[in-house]
């Protein structure tokens, strides 16, 4: 099982560096991989150390995450400043061949300006071909070895994204139709759009567009980045079983904020509980599970609750 965490809980206070994060993140058992930021990361190290870092400690890079600069406010692909628009495809294109000279899988593309706070402020079928022109020219750039993967977000920075949900994302894929490009599911995210996460696993899976998974918890309302399972275990559960009947064989990425907690040890209690939902799985059998899920009955789906706390 591919295990990734989010490096910059390790970089969180008293001046860490990069090699101080991945140090430590080779010492949790269990953690395999870990994405970069770019071009976050590439600003306080060089593509050489990254390169070192990871061969001393022994981890793969599962991949590149874009993270927009805040010059990019006003919308990355759908900045009104067509320079700036320009710019921002520019970044992803740096991200995709950094992201094939370190040996990763696939660059996640959060689009976090592209969106709205205002009635009227945008032209929403103009912003919609800027974006869908732009990632084409992305992911065909991309492949086709580098996968390119779309990760959806309701709302936060902008009041409204342009990326909203699960069905506008694989919308916008599917008219792209390119066979490297999917979409990231972030657990918190899902939960914030009002989705069942099992749900949209399940649909994304089936038109084999699913490229990445960010588990995580929250309470729907802000993506709050808790431990996994610490809200809505039975969902995490639900999250798990469709992962494992779709065959999802990428990485399972821990996007949570241990602001409070010590890092390590919480990235260790979020392996320690997938590990532990997973064994669960495998004990009660997926057949068993099928067969339940066949019924379509409230009460024998709460059945499972029951065999979990035994």
């Amino acid at each position: 099982m591919k295990i990734a965490t989010r490096l910059n809980s390790f970089l969180a206070g008293n001046g860490h560096t990069i090699a101080d994060a991945m140090d430590k993140l080779s010492s949790i058992d269990g953690l395999t991989h870990v994405d970069i930021n770019y071009p976050e990361h590439l600003n306080a190290s060089s593509e050489h150390e990254i390169a070192a870092l990871l061969k001393r400690n022994h981890l793969q890079l599962n991949g590149i995450a874009l993270r927009f600069q805040d010059v990019f406010q006003n919308g990355e692909f759908t900045n009104p400043d067509a320079s700036l628009a320009a710019k921002a495809e520019q970044v992803c294109m740096e991200a995709v061949s950094l992201c094939r000279r370190l040996g990763g899988e696939v660059v996640t593309l959060w689009q976090a300006f592209d969106g709205f706070d205002y009635p009227f402020q945008v032209d929403y079928e103009n912003s919609w071909n800027s974006m869908k022109n732009a990632i084409t020219r992305i992911a065909d750039a991309a492949a086709p070895d580098i996968k390119v993967s779309i990760e959806y977000k309701p709302f936060q920075p902008r009041s409204f994204s342009l990326m909203p949900n699960m069905a506008t994302t694989l919308l916008l894929v599917e008219e792209i139709g390119r066979s490297n490009l999917g979409l990231t599911l972030d657990f918190c995210h899902m939960l914030m759009a009002g989705e069942n996460p099992a749900t949209s696993l399940a649909i994304t899976a089936s038109h084999h567009r699913l490229l990445g998974v960010h588990l995580n918890d929250g309470y729907r309302l802000n993506d709050d980045g808790l431990m996994v399972g610490s809200v809505h275990l039975m969902q995490t559960l639900e999250f798990l079983y469709y992962a494992k009947k779709y065959h999802y064989a990428q990485a399972i990425y821990f996007d949570t904020f241990p602001i409070r907690e010590n890092a390590a040890m919480e990235c260790a209690q979020n392996i320690q509980t997938v590990q532990k939902l997973l064994g669960f799985i495998d004990r009660l059998g997926m057949d068993r599970i099928e067969t339940m899920i066949h019924e379509q009955s409230g009460f024998t789906a709460s059945l499972l609750l029951g065999e979990l706390m035994k």
